[in-house]
């Protein structure tokens, strides 16, 4: 992938940030995978773009929820002709926002890291469950669960909406909360209606400079979610997924333990990967 000459600010998991001024920043989204928070060494081919087009496609059809981080202008309005045409499909120009200290979590079914939590106390991050309920059953409700955000190679911590609050204030964790369960429901009848269920996903807020809660990062993507086929949904066993569960799932049997560093991801992997990557894609925005 080819560097913008501008300034490089931040390199995560995924994206990296490049300041344009005061007010905006280039956001790029890599080819770079991440699973159990540790960087793998084989990229996925087109990931970057595929997730940055889902990405768009949610900030425009969720805008009446609330603000998002795209300013309006284009790459081509900040970078060279030629660097624009390299990364207009993986790059856009963000505001410059204090991020929220907290992730959004939010599901719609029992998978996952709550899966495991129900099946020994009956809870998901403190919320009591009916008793009985299988994995990938819907819950009766959409709950928040929220996580601290981690350094890059810790891990997330779920905590409680208590610890939330202690961490970012009641009023702030309460809009985080309506807004994100808002994003996720509408988000999740829709593509419902497109074959998708969405299990879970995470949302990521800031403030601008008014002190408005806008929603960054990346929306609803399958590295940010979990994905099943509608087709595919069975409760009581976990379905296949649309997302990097394909190769969480690989890693999980490989043996690995979860440190640095990762094994090597076989090929037809990482092409399957992909085509569930542009098979999410196509199925949401019908292009």
């Amino acid at each position: 992938m080819s560097e913008p000459s501008l300034k490089k600010t931040y390199s995560g998991k995924v994206r990296d940030l490049y300041e344009i001024d005061g007010r905006r920043m280039l956001m790029v989204a890599s080819d770079r995978l991440s699973a159990f928070d540790i960087i793998l060494d084989d990229p996925i081919p087109g990931k970057g773009e595929i997730l940055t087009q889902i990405s768009n496609f949610w900030f425009e059809k969720l805008a009446h929820i609330m603000p998002n981080h795209l300013t309006g202008d284009t790459v081509y309005d900040v970078l060279p002709e030629a660097e624009a045409r390299m990364l207009e499909k993986r790059a856009v120009v963000a505001k410059r926002l204090t991020p929220v200290k907290v992730e959004a979590i939010v599901r719609g079914y029992l998978a996952g890291s709550g899966w495991k939590e129900y099946r020994q106390n009956g809870s998901v991050c403190g919320i009591k469950l009916p008793e009985g309920m299988k994995e990938a059953q819907k819950l009766p409700e959409v709950i928040f669960t929220p996580s601290t955000k981690a350094e890059v190679g810790d891990h997330d911590e779920n905590i409680s909406f208590e610890r939330c609050c202690e961490i970012i204030g009641q009023g702030p964790a309460e809009e985080v909360r309506a807004k994100a369960i808002r994003l996720y429901s509408e988000a999740a009848a829709y593509a419902e209606t497109r074959g998708i269920i969405i299990c879970d996903t995470k949302f990521e807020f800031g403030l601008d400079e008014n002190g408005t809660l806008t929603l960054m990062d990346e929306v609803l993507t399958p590295d940010s979610s979990r994905f099943w086929p509608k087709d595919q949904y069975r409760e009581g066993s976990n379905p296949p997924s649309f997302d990097k569960q394909f190769v969480r799932d690989w890693l999980e049997q490989s043996g690995w333990s979860k440190q640095p560093p990762a094994p090597k991801v076989p090929a037809e992997v990482i092409a399957k990967t992909v085509e569930k990557y542009r098979e999410a894609l196509n199925l949401l925005t019908g292009r």
